[in-house]
């Protein structure tokens, strides 16, 4: 189990600590959350803003992501921010009244993964709502300092709760070598997908076009930068019509497509539509299994990477953010408390898609 906490019971420092619990499919409660003990390197933090990620609604809906299954009851939340209330002996960066976003994936720093410098793929990794580990929609949380980033006067709670999608972003486009000479498309508008675009265009690239099959998330996308958008439909019998539209669009070499979709259509148009030489970088998992043109791909010497997680991007997002790169601001749609009824009406929206795409929790 990760820091976050440890049971049911009430937490200490004369105050009841209260997390919203995951306890049965499409059934959340606000229970108590003790918290565990102040380790020297951890911090206590009072959380102020949380966001519901697409996993979190499919934890919620199903009770498992791939082998990752619910078991017990787990405290949800990993997108998030807030205030330090106590800080451990061990901890000199940190003071109480700062204001953090939380990196929420502790890895084991032992094994050749860390050691290595991808501590992202740590195979004992404990991140914030994946079970068996806690998560952070509570009030208090007890996390490790030095995943706990301190947040520019210019930059909101808010903003730094956007830290963790926005991570998935700039890991992507690190992964796919996005660059100022790099055009860019982007199969997917909807928050990873238009986050990726975000942080796309912070990295330089001179032009990016996004596909969707949903009009408003394109005309969303539009309105954050993307030079041209291109509705598509479902169907696998339509890649090579779009692919032909999507190339017109760019009206150049594709040099970079990023999948944050992850459906087969998805991948195979952007392996279709990639210059050879290119690079393709899968960041959506929407089926666990696909079928697609790798053997024309192949030939062409497109590269495929993938990603999970991210790995130290929170300095680099909260850069953007204090810089004016970036601004996560529009993305964040709705605002609700933490009550019993706002969490469930909060799942409830975010589930529905439509014209939400983050939904904020402030605490």
């Amino acid at each position: 189990m990760g820091k976050g906490g440890k049971g049911t019971e009430a937490a200490g420092e004369g105050e009841e600590n209260m997390a919203a619990w995951l306890v049965a499919k499409n059934t959340l409660k606000i229970m108590p959350f003790k918290l565990p003990p102040l380790g020297p390197y951890d911090v206590r933090v009072r959380m102020k803003a949380v966001g519901i990620c697409g996993s979190d609604v499919h934890y919620l809906r199903e009770m498992r992501i791939a082998h990752f299954v619910v078991k017990e009851p787990m405290v949800i939340g990993h997108e998030c921010a807030g205030v330090i209330e106590e800080v451990g002996t061990g901890v000199t960066h940190l003071a109480v009244g700062d204001r953090v976003a939380l990196e929420p994936g502790i890895s084991c720093w032992r094994c050749r993964h860390c050691k290595g410098g991808r501590y992202n793929l740590c195979d004992d990794m404990k991140f914030f709502a994946t079970p068996p580990v806690h998560g952070s929609l509570a009030n208090q949380i007890v996390h490790p300092g030095d995943l706990c980033f301190k947040l520019p006067d210019n930059v909101s709670l808010e903003e730094g709760a956007m830290c963790e999608p926005l991570s998935v972003g700039v890991h992507a486009c690190r992964r796919a070598e996005v660059g100022s000479e790099k055009s860019v498309l982007i199969m997917g508008a909807g928050p990873i997908g238009l986050v990726t675009l975000l942080a796309a265009r912070a990295f330089g690239a001179p032009r990016i076009v996004i596909v969707d099959v949903d009009e408003h998330r394109l005309s969303v996308a539009k309105s954050l930068g993307a030079d041209a958008a291109v509705k598509v439909s479902t169907r696998a019998e339509d890649v090579g019509e779009e692919v032909e539209r999507i190339q017109a669009a760019m009206g150049a070499d594709i040099d970079v497509s990023l999948d944050c979709a992850g459906f087969s259509k998805t991948m195979s148009t952007a392996l279709e539509a990639t210059r050879p030489g290119g690079r393709v970088c899968l960041v959506g998992m929407g089926h666990n299994e696909m079928t697609v043109p790798l053997t024309s791909a192949a030939i062409r010497e497109v590269d495929v990477v993938g990603i999970f997680r991210y790995k130290d991007t929170w300095p680099l997002c909260i850069e953007f953010l204090r810089s004016g790169k970036v601004d996560v601001k529009p993305l964040i749609t709705h605002r609700f408390g933490f009550s019993q009824r706002d969490v469930e009406e909060a799942f409830e929206v975010s589930a529905r898609g439509r014209d939400a795409i983050k939904v904020m929790f402030n605490l």
